[in-house]
């Protein structure tokens, strides 16, 4: 029986994963920033009968990170698995995010699951093992338009768990990332949902608008984020030999091609995926058919 703390429980893959742990038998730390979010999670618990503990946490609070760490030390003795789940996304153009939301998306997706990680490193060396699962995206591994902020705290997470790996393998604490495909999760939902995320008079706005209806024609085809919650059930408990875990086969393809391609390949790659040759010929708009 692990203990698990993970962060972003109120939906999505945090939501999943925590139902996830608990159906294995493990003790699950479910936290998230707004304890008033938690209601599908406590509905969903006790449909199953499951005991899941739930606590406030914000990855953008540093000081709070530590001392939350210690609680569950204090509490349950030990802390075997630490899933870095939080995250917000911001789409639209580069040239139009202001340096708050730039900075706000790199404290959530970068600092807060590095500061947690930092933070949990001395109980696990002390123990002797662990296990730090991080969340990253195809856009840890794959630039499209419209996401540079999101896909720059990606790139920058998967770096850095990347090297971590080689620090702290010798304690036998395993590092793992996730890159999962389309799911059906509130970052999408949210971001469908609200007002097209730029100003009418942007001169990106004909790709930000392209971006949106690509998104909203794909979303039909989203899969469940419960995937990915028993996915990381399975990372945590594997003997830690994987890095990057393709979370379904889209995730697996497009990894595959994007590691095996040169500059010019990928760039062909992703502008079809984007569907912005014609962005890049200075055209008004896509073609038909495109």
């Amino acid at each position: 029986m692990a203990v698990v703390l993970i962060t972003g429980c109120s939906s999505g893959f945090g939501l999943e994963a925590a139902l996830a742990f608990a159906r294995r038998g493990d003790v699950v730390i479910a936290t998230m920033r707004n304890l008033a979010g938690g209601g599908r999670l406590a509905q969903a618990a006790r449909a199953e009968s499951l005991d899941i503990e739930v606590a406030r946490l914000d990855v953008t609070e540093s000081h709070s990170l530590g001392p939350a760490v210690a609680r569950v030390v204090e509490t349950h003795g030990q802390l075997d698995v630490l899933v870095n789940n939080a995250g917000i996304n911001r789409i639209g153009a580069f040239e139009d995010t202001s340096e708050a939301a730039l900075r706000e998306i790199m404290e959530v997706n970068l600092f807060g699951p590095l500061l947690l990680a930092r933070a949990v490193l001395p109980v696990m060396r002390k123990q002797g093992g662990g296990c730090i699962i991080n969340l990253s995206s195809l856009s840890g591994v794959a630039g499209l338009p419209g996401d540079v902020s999101y896909t720059a705290s990606k790139f920058a997470l998967e770096g850095a768990v990347e090297a971590l790996r080689h620090e702290v393998d010798r304690w036998g604490i395993r590092v793992a990332l996730v890159e999962p495909g389309l799911h059906a999760t509130e970052i999408f939902a949210e971001a469908l949902s609200g007002p097209l995320p730029i100003a009418p008079e942007s001169a990106y706005r004909p790709l930000i608008e392209q971006r949106m209806a690509n998104l909203g024609k794909r979303i039909g085809d989203a899969r469940h984020p419960r995937l990915v919650g028993e996915l990381l059930v399975r990372i945590a408990h594997s003997a830690g030999d994987q890095l990057r875990w393709p979370a379904d086969e889209l995730a697996a393809r497009v990894m595959s091609t994007m590691l095996a391609q040169d500059d010019a390949e990928r760039d062909t790659f992703l502008r079809g995926v984007a569907n912005s040759d014609w962005w890049g010929r200075g055209e008004p708009g896509p073609e038909d058919g495109e």
